[in-house]
């Protein structure tokens, strides 16, 4: 039997949801959002949220951009993790 394969993402998806989870540092927002605006300038600051964890170690942001490829994904994710403060990115 083969494996089923993941759901393809028709390109481009409005909305498209991306989590970053990383230290509670007081520039993370800031760093996030300047890196969504490079690959994603057209997203709505309006829509982001925040959340801070229990222990107030961590802090997940979660914004919505307009999705346009694979490899601007990717380059998001690299970006994000080159911070060195984000920890995953989902």
């Amino acid at each position: 039997m083969s494996e089923p394969s993941a759901p393809k993402i028709e390109f481009p998806c409005e909305n498209y949801p991306i989590k970053v989870i990383g230290d509670n540092h007081p520039t993370l927002q800031d760093r996030v959002i300047e890196i969504m605006q490079k690959h994603a300038p057209d997203i709505d600051l309006a829509q982001i949220s925040q959340h801070v964890s229990r222990n107030g170690s961590f802090v997940s942001i979660r914004v919505r951009i307009r999705a346009t490829g694979e490899s601007q994904l990717k380059s998001i994710h690299a970006d994000l993790l080159a911070t060195g403060l984000v920890k995953m990115v989902m």
